[in-house]
Protein backbone atom coordinates (compact mmCIF):
# COMPACT_ATOMS: atom_id res chain seq x y z
CA UNK A 1 0.00 0.00 0.00
CA UNK A 2 1.10 3.45 -0.58
CA UNK A 3 2.86 5.83 2.22
CA UNK A 4 0.87 8.47 0.46
CA UNK A 5 -1.36 9.68 3.38
CA UNK A 6 -4.15 10.54 0.42
CA UNK A 7 -4.23 6.31 -0.26
CA UNK A 8 -5.38 5.48 3.46
CA UNK A 9 -8.93 6.16 2.63
CA UNK A 10 -11.42 4.49 5.16
CA UNK A 11 -12.43 1.87 3.26
CA UNK A 12 -8.60 0.58 2.51
CA UNK A 13 -7.91 1.24 6.09
CA UNK A 14 -10.49 -1.24 7.32
CA UNK A 15 -9.45 -3.86 4.10
CA UNK A 16 -5.52 -3.88 6.17
CA UNK A 17 -6.93 -3.83 9.52
CA UNK A 18 -8.60 -7.17 8.56
CA UNK A 19 -5.81 -8.85 7.93
CA UNK A 20 -4.93 -8.90 11.26
CA UNK A 21 -7.67 -8.38 13.47
CA UNK A 22 -10.82 -10.73 12.52
CA UNK A 23 -14.17 -8.89 13.22
CA UNK A 24 -15.56 -6.02 14.92
CA UNK A 25 -16.16 -3.91 11.58
CA UNK A 26 -17.72 -1.20 14.13
CA UNK A 27 -14.95 -0.54 15.60
CA UNK A 28 -12.56 -0.84 12.45
CA UNK A 29 -14.72 1.48 10.65
CA UNK A 30 -14.86 4.48 13.54
CA UNK A 31 -11.11 4.35 14.03
CA UNK A 32 -11.03 4.59 10.12
CA UNK A 33 -12.83 6.99 9.83
CA UNK A 34 -11.59 9.04 12.75
CA UNK A 35 -7.93 8.86 10.58
CA UNK A 36 -9.33 10.24 7.59
CA UNK A 37 -10.86 13.40 9.22
CA UNK A 38 -6.78 13.84 10.36
CA UNK A 39 -6.42 14.02 6.91
CA UNK A 40 -9.05 16.16 6.25
CA UNK A 41 -8.15 18.70 8.64
CA UNK A 42 -4.91 19.06 7.38
CA UNK A 43 -5.94 19.57 3.86
CA UNK A 44 -8.84 22.40 5.57
CA UNK A 45 -8.25 26.16 5.35
CA UNK A 46 -6.14 27.48 8.19
CA UNK A 47 -8.69 29.81 9.55
CA UNK A 48 -10.70 26.70 10.80
CA UNK A 49 -8.03 23.74 10.57
CA UNK A 50 -7.41 24.87 14.21
CA UNK A 51 -11.07 24.87 15.61
CA UNK A 52 -11.51 21.14 14.17
CA UNK A 53 -11.05 19.31 17.30
CA UNK A 54 -10.34 14.99 17.03
CA UNK A 55 -13.40 13.07 17.62
CA UNK A 56 -12.28 10.42 20.32
CA UNK A 57 -13.07 7.06 20.34
CA UNK A 58 -14.60 5.18 23.37
CA UNK A 59 -14.38 1.50 22.79
CA UNK A 60 -16.56 -0.81 25.00
CA UNK A 61 -16.25 -4.77 25.12
CA UNK A 62 -14.92 -6.94 27.08
CA UNK A 63 -10.88 -8.46 27.75
CA UNK A 64 -9.74 -10.21 24.24
CA UNK A 65 -12.11 -8.82 21.68
CA UNK A 66 -9.47 -6.50 19.87
CA UNK A 67 -10.08 -3.24 21.10
CA UNK A 68 -6.15 -3.09 21.89
CA UNK A 69 -4.83 -4.34 18.72
CA UNK A 70 -6.77 -1.91 16.74
CA UNK A 71 -5.81 0.87 17.81
CA UNK A 72 -2.09 -0.23 17.66
CA UNK A 73 -2.23 -1.47 14.06
CA UNK A 74 -3.78 1.81 13.43
CA UNK A 75 -0.88 3.77 14.33
CA UNK A 76 1.43 1.29 13.01
CA UNK A 77 -0.62 1.29 9.34
CA UNK A 78 0.03 5.49 8.89
CA UNK A 79 3.43 5.68 11.05
CA UNK A 80 2.34 7.27 13.57
CA UNK A 81 3.15 7.79 17.55
CA UNK A 82 1.50 5.67 19.50
CA UNK A 83 1.69 5.10 23.70
CA UNK A 84 -0.79 2.71 25.13
CA UNK A 85 -0.85 3.63 29.12
CA UNK A 86 -3.72 2.25 32.11
CA UNK A 87 -6.22 4.43 33.59
CA UNK A 88 -5.83 2.70 36.46
CA UNK A 89 -2.00 3.25 37.02
CA UNK A 90 -2.51 6.72 37.45
CA UNK A 91 -3.62 9.06 40.52
CA UNK A 92 -5.12 12.47 41.33
CA UNK A 93 -2.69 14.78 42.04
CA UNK A 94 -1.11 15.40 45.39
CA UNK A 95 -1.19 11.12 45.92
CA UNK A 96 1.55 9.35 45.15
CA UNK A 97 1.92 7.83 41.56
CA UNK A 98 2.14 8.61 38.33
CA UNK A 99 0.32 11.71 37.22
CA UNK A 100 -1.20 11.97 34.10
CA UNK A 101 0.45 14.27 32.54
CA UNK A 102 3.69 11.10 32.47
CA UNK A 103 1.19 10.08 29.42
CA UNK A 104 1.79 12.80 27.45
CA UNK A 105 5.83 12.33 28.05
CA UNK A 106 5.23 8.82 26.87
CA UNK A 107 3.55 9.68 23.60
CA UNK A 108 6.74 11.65 22.68
CA UNK A 109 9.47 9.44 23.92
CA UNK A 110 7.62 6.83 21.69
CA UNK A 111 7.30 9.49 18.58
CA UNK A 112 11.51 10.26 19.29
CA UNK A 113 11.75 6.84 18.79
CA UNK A 114 10.33 6.47 15.91
CA UNK A 115 11.29 10.14 13.92
CA UNK A 116 14.48 8.87 14.92
CA UNK A 117 14.76 5.31 13.43
CA UNK A 118 12.90 7.15 10.17
CA UNK A 119 16.12 9.34 10.31
CA UNK A 120 18.78 6.58 10.80
CA UNK A 121 17.55 4.86 7.77
CA UNK A 122 18.10 7.60 5.99
CA UNK A 123 21.59 7.90 6.32
CA UNK A 124 22.54 4.12 6.95
CA UNK A 125 24.12 3.87 3.37
CA UNK A 126 26.43 6.80 3.99
CA UNK A 127 26.73 5.65 7.29
CA UNK A 128 28.11 2.45 6.24
CA UNK A 129 30.37 3.96 3.97
CA UNK A 130 31.87 5.82 6.75
CA UNK A 131 32.50 2.74 9.07
CA UNK A 132 34.52 1.25 6.07
CA UNK A 133 36.46 3.89 5.75
CA UNK A 134 37.69 4.14 9.60
CA UNK A 135 38.15 0.45 9.54
CA UNK A 136 40.37 0.87 6.28
CA UNK A 137 42.12 3.45 7.61
CA UNK A 138 42.98 2.07 10.87
CA UNK A 139 43.73 -1.07 9.17
CA UNK A 140 46.05 0.63 6.97
CA UNK A 141 47.92 2.73 9.63
CA UNK A 142 48.19 -0.40 12.66
CA UNK A 143 49.97 -2.63 9.55
CA UNK A 144 52.66 0.67 8.87
CA UNK A 145 53.29 0.21 12.71
CA UNK A 146 50.58 3.92 13.39
CA UNK A 147 47.77 3.92 15.19
CA UNK A 148 45.04 5.76 12.89
CA UNK A 149 43.83 9.19 14.07
CA UNK A 150 41.61 11.53 13.12
CA UNK A 151 41.89 12.40 9.70
CA UNK A 152 43.84 9.77 8.80
CA UNK A 153 43.28 7.60 5.65
CA UNK A 154 39.29 8.81 5.85
CA UNK A 155 37.21 12.04 6.24
CA UNK A 156 38.63 14.79 8.32
CA UNK A 157 35.39 14.53 10.60
CA UNK A 158 35.78 11.25 11.79
CA UNK A 159 35.17 11.83 16.34
CA UNK A 160 37.14 8.71 17.27
CA UNK A 161 39.90 6.19 15.82
CA UNK A 162 40.12 2.44 15.35
CA UNK A 163 42.76 0.47 16.40
CA UNK A 164 43.03 -3.30 14.56
CA UNK A 165 44.96 -6.40 15.73
CA UNK A 166 46.08 -8.62 12.94
CA UNK A 167 46.17 -11.96 14.24
CA UNK A 168 49.75 -13.63 15.09
CA UNK A 169 51.24 -14.92 11.39
CA UNK A 170 49.17 -12.58 9.34
CA UNK A 171 51.41 -10.54 7.23
CA UNK A 172 51.41 -6.95 7.48
CA UNK A 173 50.53 -3.90 5.17
CA UNK A 174 48.84 -3.53 1.71
CA UNK A 175 47.16 -0.29 0.50
CA UNK A 176 43.98 0.37 1.00
CA UNK A 177 42.55 -0.64 -1.91
CA UNK A 178 43.67 -4.10 -1.15
CA UNK A 179 42.28 -3.78 2.70
CA UNK A 180 38.95 -2.57 1.23
CA UNK A 181 38.56 -5.34 -1.08
CA UNK A 182 39.23 -8.13 1.34
CA UNK A 183 36.64 -6.27 4.22
CA UNK A 184 33.96 -6.86 0.83
CA UNK A 185 34.78 -9.99 0.01
CA UNK A 186 34.55 -10.98 4.32
CA UNK A 187 38.27 -12.02 4.75
CA UNK A 188 38.64 -9.97 7.52
CA UNK A 189 35.55 -10.79 9.64
CA UNK A 190 37.17 -12.83 12.39
CA UNK A 191 40.08 -10.77 12.67
CA UNK A 192 39.34 -9.08 16.40
CA UNK A 193 39.22 -4.97 16.83
CA UNK A 194 39.86 -2.75 19.56
CA UNK A 195 37.41 0.10 18.75
CA UNK A 196 37.74 3.49 20.29
CA UNK A 197 33.50 4.36 20.67
CA UNK A 198 31.72 7.29 22.95
CA UNK A 199 30.28 6.37 25.74
CA UNK A 200 26.78 5.64 25.30
CA UNK A 201 23.43 5.58 27.75
CA UNK A 202 22.68 8.67 30.13
CA UNK A 203 21.82 7.27 33.62
CA UNK A 204 18.76 9.16 34.99
CA UNK A 205 17.94 9.79 38.22
CA UNK A 206 14.14 9.71 39.41
CA UNK A 207 12.45 12.43 41.71
CA UNK A 208 9.87 13.94 42.78
CA UNK A 209 8.57 16.89 41.07
CA UNK A 210 5.26 19.04 42.10
CA UNK A 211 3.10 17.31 39.51
CA UNK A 212 4.04 13.48 40.66
CA UNK A 213 7.01 11.11 39.68
CA UNK A 214 9.43 12.43 36.69
CA UNK A 215 12.19 11.26 34.86
CA UNK A 216 14.73 13.68 34.93
CA UNK A 217 18.10 12.67 32.83
CA UNK A 218 21.13 13.57 33.96
CA UNK A 219 24.29 13.21 32.62
CA UNK A 220 25.96 11.93 35.47
CA UNK A 221 29.47 10.66 33.19
CA UNK A 222 29.19 13.31 31.35
CA UNK A 223 28.77 15.82 35.08
CA UNK A 224 31.75 13.90 36.79
CA UNK A 225 34.18 13.54 33.22
CA UNK A 226 33.87 17.36 33.15
CA UNK A 227 34.80 17.97 36.96
CA UNK A 228 37.85 15.35 36.11
CA UNK A 229 38.95 16.65 32.66
CA UNK A 230 37.77 13.65 31.24
CA UNK A 231 34.73 14.51 29.13
CA UNK A 232 34.04 13.30 25.94
CA UNK A 233 36.38 10.48 26.57
CA UNK A 234 35.83 7.54 24.40
CA UNK A 235 35.66 3.87 25.45
CA UNK A 236 37.93 1.10 24.04
CA UNK A 237 36.25 -2.04 22.79
CA UNK A 238 37.80 -5.21 21.69
CA UNK A 239 35.66 -6.93 19.18
CA UNK A 240 35.55 -8.83 15.71
CA UNK A 241 35.51 -6.76 12.48
CA UNK A 242 31.53 -8.23 11.84
CA UNK A 243 31.03 -6.71 15.30
CA UNK A 244 32.99 -3.38 15.23
CA UNK A 245 31.22 -2.85 11.70
CA UNK A 246 27.88 -2.57 13.04
CA UNK A 247 29.20 -0.33 16.85
CA UNK A 248 30.67 1.91 14.04
CA UNK A 249 28.09 2.08 11.59
CA UNK A 250 25.64 2.81 14.89
CA UNK A 251 28.20 5.34 15.97
CA UNK A 252 28.36 7.31 12.43
CA UNK A 253 24.50 7.21 12.29
CA UNK A 254 23.88 8.64 15.41
CA UNK A 255 26.13 11.50 14.48
CA UNK A 256 24.78 11.99 11.01
CA UNK A 257 21.11 12.54 12.49
CA UNK A 258 21.05 15.72 13.74
CA UNK A 259 19.33 15.21 17.20
CA UNK A 260 17.28 18.63 17.06
CA UNK A 261 15.68 17.73 13.91
CA UNK A 262 14.40 14.56 15.44
CA UNK A 263 13.49 16.48 18.45
CA UNK A 264 11.68 19.52 16.37
CA UNK A 265 9.76 16.40 14.30
CA UNK A 266 8.78 14.42 17.30
CA UNK A 267 7.01 16.91 18.89
CA UNK A 268 5.17 18.20 15.56
CA UNK A 269 4.16 14.09 14.71
CA UNK A 270 2.82 14.07 18.20
CA UNK A 271 0.54 16.95 18.27
CA UNK A 272 -0.56 16.28 14.64
CA UNK A 273 -0.86 12.56 14.67
CA UNK A 274 -0.01 11.46 17.90
CA UNK A 275 -2.59 8.34 18.97
CA UNK A 276 -3.09 7.90 23.04
CA UNK A 277 -4.85 4.41 23.90
CA UNK A 278 -6.19 4.83 27.31
CA UNK A 279 -6.99 1.47 28.81
CA UNK A 280 -9.19 0.33 31.82
CA UNK A 281 -11.05 3.41 31.60
CA UNK A 282 -13.79 1.97 33.57
CA UNK A 283 -11.75 1.20 36.34
CA UNK A 284 -11.63 5.19 37.07
CA UNK A 285 -15.19 5.26 36.60
CA UNK A 286 -17.43 6.36 39.58
CA UNK A 287 -19.27 9.64 40.80
CA UNK A 288 -17.86 10.87 44.03
CA UNK A 289 -19.03 9.17 47.36
CA UNK A 290 -20.38 10.67 50.43
CA UNK A 291 -18.40 9.19 52.35
CA UNK A 292 -14.90 9.91 50.99
CA UNK A 293 -12.70 6.76 49.94
CA UNK A 294 -11.53 5.64 46.79
CA UNK A 295 -14.16 7.04 44.52
CA UNK A 296 -13.27 10.26 45.64
CA UNK A 297 -9.18 9.55 43.57
CA UNK A 298 -11.31 8.32 40.46
CA UNK A 299 -13.36 11.12 39.93
CA UNK A 300 -10.01 13.07 40.75
CA UNK A 301 -7.78 11.06 37.97
CA UNK A 302 -10.94 11.85 35.86
CA UNK A 303 -10.70 15.83 36.80
CA UNK A 304 -6.84 15.43 35.98
CA UNK A 305 -7.38 13.90 32.42
CA UNK A 306 -9.95 16.43 31.12
CA UNK A 307 -7.87 19.07 30.35
CA UNK A 308 -5.62 17.04 28.44
CA UNK A 309 -8.01 15.45 26.35
CA UNK A 310 -9.94 18.87 26.02
CA UNK A 311 -6.31 19.90 25.05
CA UNK A 312 -3.70 22.06 26.61
CA UNK A 313 0.17 22.25 26.69
CA UNK A 314 2.25 19.48 28.45
CA UNK A 315 5.79 20.56 29.12
CA UNK A 316 8.59 17.68 28.02
CA UNK A 317 11.96 17.35 28.16
CA UNK A 318 11.96 18.32 24.42
CA UNK A 319 9.98 21.68 24.87
CA UNK A 320 5.75 22.29 25.19
CA UNK A 321 3.58 20.13 23.83
CA UNK A 322 -0.09 20.64 22.74
CA UNK A 323 -2.67 17.95 22.92
CA UNK A 324 -5.54 19.84 21.27
CA UNK A 325 -5.47 17.41 18.15
CA UNK A 326 -3.98 14.23 19.63
CA UNK A 327 -5.97 11.25 19.15
CA UNK A 328 -7.57 10.06 22.47
CA UNK A 329 -8.97 5.92 22.13
CA UNK A 330 -10.31 5.03 25.37
CA UNK A 331 -11.18 1.42 26.50
CA UNK A 332 -13.15 -0.71 28.86
CA UNK A 333 -14.86 -3.76 30.00
CA UNK A 334 -17.63 -2.14 32.04
CA UNK A 335 -18.67 -4.72 33.32
CA UNK A 336 -19.47 -3.45 37.25
CA UNK A 337 -19.75 0.63 35.69
CA UNK A 338 -20.89 2.13 33.00
CA UNK A 339 -19.94 4.80 31.15
CA UNK A 340 -22.35 7.20 31.87
CA UNK A 341 -20.61 7.24 35.16
CA UNK A 342 -18.02 8.96 33.98
CA UNK A 343 -17.79 12.80 34.97
CA UNK A 344 -20.17 14.60 32.27
CA UNK A 345 -17.10 16.90 30.77
CA UNK A 346 -15.35 13.62 29.92
CA UNK A 347 -17.85 11.58 28.44
CA UNK A 348 -18.43 14.31 26.10
CA UNK A 349 -14.90 14.05 24.85
CA UNK A 350 -15.76 10.64 24.05
CA UNK A 351 -18.42 11.48 21.34
CA UNK A 352 -18.10 8.36 19.38
CA UNK A 353 -18.53 4.74 21.25
CA UNK A 354 -18.32 1.63 20.31
CA UNK A 355 -19.44 -1.51 21.51
CA UNK A 356 -17.36 -4.34 20.52
CA UNK A 357 -19.33 -7.82 20.14
CA UNK A 358 -18.12 -10.83 22.41
CA UNK A 359 -16.38 -13.71 20.29
CA UNK A 360 -17.68 -17.10 19.82
CA UNK A 361 -16.74 -20.46 18.18
CA UNK A 362 -17.04 -19.57 14.67
CA UNK A 363 -15.03 -16.08 15.68
CA UNK A 364 -12.56 -18.51 17.02
CA UNK A 365 -12.20 -20.68 14.13
CA UNK A 366 -11.86 -17.61 11.92
CA UNK A 367 -8.82 -16.05 14.59
CA UNK A 368 -6.93 -19.61 14.10
CA UNK A 369 -7.22 -18.87 10.36
CA UNK A 370 -7.49 -16.13 8.83
CA UNK A 371 -5.36 -13.24 9.96
CA UNK A 372 -1.75 -13.03 8.46
CA UNK A 373 -0.05 -14.11 11.87
CA UNK A 374 -2.87 -16.47 13.06
CA UNK A 375 -2.18 -18.41 15.80
CA UNK A 376 -2.20 -21.48 13.81
CA UNK A 377 0.73 -20.21 11.70
CA UNK A 378 2.83 -19.13 14.58
CA UNK A 379 3.14 -22.20 15.98
CA UNK A 380 3.85 -23.79 12.69
CA UNK A 381 6.97 -21.76 12.04
CA UNK A 382 7.82 -22.04 15.91
CA UNK A 383 7.96 -25.98 15.65
CA UNK A 384 9.41 -25.64 12.10
CA UNK A 385 12.81 -24.46 13.97
CA UNK A 386 13.44 -27.92 15.06
CA UNK A 387 12.45 -29.20 11.36
CA UNK A 388 9.18 -30.41 12.72
CA UNK A 389 6.71 -29.98 9.93
CA UNK A 390 3.07 -29.17 11.82
CA UNK A 391 -0.71 -29.31 10.26
CA UNK A 392 -3.83 -28.98 11.59
CA UNK A 393 -6.87 -30.55 10.29
CA UNK A 394 -10.04 -28.41 9.87
CA UNK A 395 -11.82 -30.73 12.56
CA UNK A 396 -8.84 -29.88 14.79
CA UNK A 397 -9.15 -25.81 14.72
CA UNK A 398 -13.10 -26.08 15.05
CA UNK A 399 -12.39 -28.67 18.11
CA UNK A 400 -10.18 -26.04 19.29
CA UNK A 401 -12.45 -22.86 19.16
CA UNK A 402 -15.37 -25.35 20.26
CA UNK A 403 -13.63 -25.83 23.47
CA UNK A 404 -12.31 -22.10 23.81
CA UNK A 405 -15.89 -21.03 23.64
CA UNK A 406 -16.94 -23.52 26.22
CA UNK A 407 -14.39 -22.54 28.86
CA UNK A 408 -15.29 -18.42 28.47
CA UNK A 409 -18.55 -19.23 29.24
CA UNK A 410 -18.46 -21.70 32.00
CA UNK A 411 -15.26 -19.18 33.43
CA UNK A 412 -14.21 -16.10 33.21
CA UNK A 413 -14.32 -14.59 29.18
CA UNK A 414 -11.17 -13.76 28.44
CA UNK A 415 -12.00 -13.46 24.79
CA UNK A 416 -9.32 -14.91 22.18
CA UNK A 417 -6.74 -14.46 24.82
CA UNK A 418 -8.18 -18.09 25.51
CA UNK A 419 -6.63 -19.30 22.16
CA UNK A 420 -3.49 -19.17 23.69
CA UNK A 421 -4.06 -21.61 26.35
CA UNK A 422 -6.00 -23.83 24.51
CA UNK A 423 -3.09 -24.08 21.94
CA UNK A 424 -0.39 -24.60 24.34
CA UNK A 425 -2.23 -27.18 26.23
CA UNK A 426 -2.70 -29.19 22.79
CA UNK A 427 0.38 -28.85 21.96
CA UNK A 428 2.30 -29.40 25.27
CA UNK A 429 3.24 -32.94 24.19
CA UNK A 430 5.07 -31.90 20.86
CA UNK A 431 6.50 -29.32 21.62
CA UNK A 432 8.49 -31.09 24.54
CA UNK A 433 9.74 -33.90 22.40
CA UNK A 434 10.24 -31.93 19.32
CA UNK A 435 14.21 -32.52 19.24
CA UNK A 436 13.71 -35.91 19.13
CA UNK A 437 10.84 -35.36 16.66
CA UNK A 438 13.36 -33.60 13.90
CA UNK A 439 11.98 -34.55 10.29
CA UNK A 440 8.58 -35.74 10.95
CA UNK A 441 5.09 -34.42 9.94
CA UNK A 442 2.88 -33.91 13.35
CA UNK A 443 -0.75 -34.04 12.58
CA UNK A 444 -2.93 -32.79 14.79
CA UNK A 445 -6.48 -33.90 14.41
CA UNK A 446 -9.84 -33.89 16.25
CA UNK A 447 -9.39 -36.94 18.05
CA UNK A 448 -5.84 -35.55 19.30
CA UNK A 449 -7.52 -32.25 20.51
CA UNK A 450 -11.05 -33.87 22.23
CA UNK A 451 -8.01 -36.63 23.83
CA UNK A 452 -6.61 -33.10 25.75
CA UNK A 453 -9.18 -30.66 26.21
CA UNK A 454 -12.20 -33.30 26.38
CA UNK A 455 -11.79 -34.26 30.29
CA UNK A 456 -10.47 -30.84 31.14
CA UNK A 457 -13.68 -28.94 30.01
CA UNK A 458 -15.88 -31.51 31.10
CA UNK A 459 -14.50 -31.05 34.91
CA UNK A 460 -15.44 -27.54 35.50
CA UNK A 461 -13.34 -26.70 38.63
CA UNK A 462 -10.36 -27.82 36.67
CA UNK A 463 -11.24 -25.77 33.59
CA UNK A 464 -10.49 -22.81 36.09
CA UNK A 465 -7.01 -23.60 37.04
CA UNK A 466 -6.33 -25.69 33.31
CA UNK A 467 -7.81 -23.46 30.88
Amino acid sequence: MSDDPSAWTPRRIVAELDRYIVGQQRAKRAVAIALRNRWRRQHCPPDIRDEIAPKNILLIGPTGVGKTEIARRLARLVRAPFTKVEASKFTEVGYVGRDVESMVRDLVEAARELVRAEHTERVRARAAELAEQRLVSAIVATRNGAVATRGDEGPADVPAAVIVTPPPGRATGGSPAEVLQALRDGRLEDEEVEIEVRQSGNPFWRVFGAHGVEEMEIKVNELFGALSGRAGRPRRRRLRVRDARRVLEAEEADRLVDPETVQREAVERTEQTGILFIDEIDKIAGRQSPHGGPDVSREGVQRDLLPIVEGSTVQTKYGPVRTDHVLFIAAGAFHVSRPSDLIPELQGRFPIRVELEPLGAADFVRILTEPRHSLVRQYTALLATEQVELRFTPGAIEAMARHAAEANARTENIGARRLHTVLEAVLDEVSFDAPQRAGQTVVIDEAHVQRVLGPVVADSDLARYVL
